[in-house]
């Protein structure tokens, strides 16, 4: 990663030097996928503090991380952390989003295809009978809410009031539904 500065940099000590090239080398290391980027450093003063702003061009996103702090070191390392923290937000934003599948073009051979074939291949349909015991009495849907057990889903019955045939389904979310012919 490249670092230009604009402003004015006190000589930093050795040890803070160290720490402050070990922070931009692990910038580096999230940056630098396939060409080296380059970032700009901007130092001002403004009486008692010292304001570092870093803004670094990644995909098209300008990227800042900007601190204020008393000294040079301390508002350069603050504002790595910020853009570091904006830089991880975004990569992950960019990992995560759904990626648009492009769906592949029909051949000529494929637009061919006989649909006799597909009608053929249909499975019969199968008939399942829901309410085997025709001997069941009418019952209200209170009645009906204390039929259910933990292994069914759903409850055919003959309503009192309408007398009319009603389902009660249990749904996922543990509410029912109740549908009336």
């Amino acid at each position: 990663m490249k670092v230009s500065y604009t402003g004015k940099l006190e000589k930093l000590d050795a040890a803070s030097q160290k720490k402050l090239d070990a922070r931009y080398v692990k910038l580096g290391k999230l940056l630098d996928k396939k060409d080296e980027k380059e970032a700009h450093v901007i130092l001002t003063n403004q009486r008692h503090l010292r304001n570092a702003e870093i803004t670094v061009n990644y995909y098209d996103h300008a990227l800042v991380g900007a601190h204020a702090a008393k000294d040079n070191l301390e508002a350069l390392l603050g504002a790595c952390d910020k853009l570091e923290k904006q830089l991880l937000k975004y990569q992950t934003k960019r990992r995560d989003t759904k990626r648009r599948t492009f769906l592949k073009p029909v051949t000529a051979a494929q637009t061919s295809a006989e649909p006799e074939a597909v009608e053929e291949e249909a499975p019969a349909s199968k008939i399942f009978r829901v309410n085997h015991k025709a001997s069941r009495k009418p019952m209200t849907v209170e009645e009906a809410l204390l039929e259910f057990d933990g292994k069914k889903s759903y409850i055919v019955f003959q309503d009192t009031d309408t007398a009319c045939i009603s389902v009660l389904i249990r749904r996922a979310d543990g509410h029912f539904d109740l549908i009336e012919s």
